[in-house]
């Protein structure tokens, strides 16, 4: 089984990733709170907010992103904007020692996974996926069913969601 709590999530309109771990002070901080609140936020505006001056701050976000600590820019986008109003559940049980590598980059190539991530227990991997209708996520599965080191998958569809959260929030 692939290494447990490793995650990747694709947020719409941009890439996900390997969590990355960095060594993150105060400030840096402050400025990726200010860009999660806002990504469009001027380096002024952000270093009004904490106290640096525009170029410092650009600094620190070039070095952030280059650490890998800030993985991108994107927008948020409504999935009913584009039409996915379902959602699924997917497990992966995978043949042999498949690497969580392997399973990330071939769960990316569907733009219907929003995020993937290892998981204990039976599963390799646990899938979320948004779709337009429950033919849509069929497809989506079957898609999934046929990477060559997929063995089977077991879904479950969202009926209602009863919370709605981010790491940000909570």
């Amino acid at each position: 089984m692939p290494g447990a709590g490793a995650c990747r999530t694709r947020r719409p309109g941009g890439g996900g990733g390997i969590q990355v771990h960095v060594k993150l002070d105060e400030l840096d901080r402050a400025i990726i709170r200010a860009l999660v609140e806002d990504a469009r936020a001027t380096y002024a505006e952000i270093g009004g907010q904490v106290g640096l001056s525009a170029p410092a701050v650009k600094r620190r976000v070039d070095r952030l992103v280059a650490s890998g600590a800030i993985t991108g820019f994107s927008a948020r986008v409504a999935p009913s904007a584009l039409g996915w109003t379902t959602e699924a559940y997917v497990e992966l049980y995978c043949r042999g020692k498949t690497s969580p590598t392997d399973i990330g980059m071939a769960v990316s190539r569907h733009p219907e996974v929003v995020s993937a991530c290892t998981v204990t227990g039976e599963a390799d991997a646990l899938l979320h996926i948004r779709a337009t209708d429950v033919r849509h996520v069929e497809r989506v599965i079957e898609r999934l069913a046929a990477e060559p080191f997929v063995v089977r998958t077991k879904s479950a569809i969202v009926l209602s969601r009863l919370i709605n959260g981010s790491p940000q929030n909570g």
